[in-house]
């Protein structure tokens, strides 16, 4: 069982085209695995691992926002890149990326009870996909 004080967070990005249109996304859940937040927006021209990343850095602001920083933070993302490189395992070689890293890696300091990130399969991440589909084609965000 989860614990109370922890949230999971499901995020994703995707370009069309990579790079292309693109629009990252994020949905928070509870212990009971209830959405208590959505998002998505579009992100402009980019590639699919930018819009990863600007996901889970949307994710962190809507976190410390809300005051989440209690919490025990559980990032779900379906690029194994981006968890690696967030991990700190792999190399981060373009300077973009490495500045979004940076933004996100100074907004984990604030969560007391931490934050992880842990691949999952894509299937398994499927609302957030729909999220980032839906905002690259002015669809309404309800899942």
């Amino acid at each position: 069982m989860e614990s109370k004080n922890s949230l999971k967070v499901f995020s994703d990005g995707g370009a069309r085209g990579n790079p292309g249109p693109a629009a990252s996304a994020f949905l928070v859940k509870d212990c009971d695995n209830n959405i208590i937040f959505q998002s998505a927006k579009k992100i402009g021209y980019t590639t699919n691992n930018v819009a990863e990343y600007t996901a889970v850095k949307m994710a962190m602001d809507w976190l410390v926002e809300n005051n989440k920083e209690n919490f025990s933070i559980n990032f779900f993302l379906d690029s194994q890149l981006v968890v690696n490189q967030l991990k700190g395992l792999f190399k981060i070689k373009n300077e973009n990326l490495k500045r979004l890293v940076l933004l996100i890696k100074a907004q984990e300091t604030r969560f007391k009870a931490g934050v992880t990130y842990q691949h999952i399969p894509r299937e398994e991440n499927k609302e957030a996909d729909l999220l980032v589909n839906k905002a690259l084609d002015n669809s309404p965000l309800a899942l």
